[in-house]
């Protein structure tokens, strides 16, 4: 993913979940998270667990994202310098004193002690703006690829977003209101399979299945892309009758699946078998040396270790393919088929 599409993720999930995005630009969000969201992001389960014992008004907290740190530095530093500029004094004028100044009452107590506060950040940190100081600090995370929030945004979306009930859309322009439109529902399933042994591939596979006809469709999600989806059923609208059951549309795409894994090449699996023969042989040559030259005492502590890294060695090499479904859903789409 590139930092446009992380930016345009984040804003998605932002908006999904019912965040306050209380600023945005390309590079950044600052934003007040929802309840469903600080649930899922801040790790605050005593805290959630008090609010569900005792009914409080929940207070959720306020993030800094940064999707594009680069830029978002670039304009940070432009916003310093506009200010400094602003702040700066005139050419040509001087300085005012309290003493000078007439029909200035004089500063309390406690204006004075923020005087002294604003005056020693200025020292500190140049020109400081005034609202910022009263501006509680803002956690930060930069939300780049491989980033540790960026998983976890992931993480949230495939455990509340696995399984959908939608509806299609349908076009208002070419509808009759005399007329039913018939929808056929439709078992959709997103797979990961991965080919693995010490090197790891990844292959993305979308299934549909008409529950009405047991008619089975590739790409699907690439179909469903184009469509406008919705949780409600539209007006004038009935759904056809299911022919099969969910469990037969499932073993419809565990087939169509195993069709196709097995129509691939697999050179790769005896290549992987061998360097795991290969790496075997010298481990065992290893240990078989040690084992005849240790004492009885040192003999348990030796095949255990040997035990222990023959394992390693066929977890790491031995060749395999597991196919995880991500999400999956039903999805009512306009037609019979």
């Amino acid at each position: 993913m590139n930092q446009k599409q992380v930016h345009r993720f984040v804003q998605q999930y932002l908006e999904s979940t019912g965040c306050h995005i209380i600023e945005k630009s390309p590079a950044h969000f600052v934003v007040k998270l929802s309840p469903e969201a600080d649930r899922m992001l801040t790790n605050r389960p005593y805290y959630w667990s008090f609010v569900d014992r005792t009914g409080a008004e929940p207070e959720t907290m306020s993030f800094l994202l940064v999707t594009d740190k680069e830029k978002y530095e670039l304009s940070q530093q432009a916003a310093d310098a506009a200010v400094s500029t602003d702040n700066a004094p005139a050419s040509g004028s001087t300085p005012r004193t309290a003493g000078t100044v007439t029909g200035t009452p004089p500063l309390s107590p406690g204006a004075s002690v923020q005087a002294a506060v604003n005056s020693a950040l200025a020292r500190s940190y140049g020109i400081v703006p005034s609202q910022l100081l009263s501006t509680p600090r803002l956690p930060r995370d930069d939300v780049h690829f491989g980033s540790k929030r960026l998983l976890q945004l992931f993480d949230a979306v495939q455990s509340r977003g696995s399984y959908v009930y939608l509806f299609q859309e349908p076009d208002t322009r070419s509808r009759s209101p005399f007329q039913s439109t018939p929808y056929t529902p439709w078992l959709g399933v997103n797979l990961k399979v991965e080919f693995q042994c010490d090197r790891k591939r990844e292959e993305l596979y979308s299934f549909g299945v008409s529950l009405a006809t047991g008619h089975c469709r590739e790409l699907f999600h690439e179909q469903l892309s184009s469509l406008k989806m919705t949780p409600r059923l539209p007006s004038n609208v009935h759904i056809a009758p299911a022919g099969i059951t969910l469990n037969k549309a499932i073993h419809i795409v565990e087939m169509t699946l195993e069709r196709k894994l097995k129509a691939q090449c697999y050179r790769w699996a005896e290549e992987a078998q061998q360097r795991l023969d290969e790496e075997q042989k010298i481990v065992s040559h290893y240990y078989d040396k040690l084992l005849q030259s240790a004492d009885e005492e040192l003999k348990a502590e030796i095949t255990r270790q040997y035990d222990s890294r023959k394992a390693e060695i066929d977890w790491q090499y031995r060749p395999r393919v597991t196919a995880t479904a991500i999400n999956c859903g039903i999805f009512h789409l306009q037609g019979i088929e």
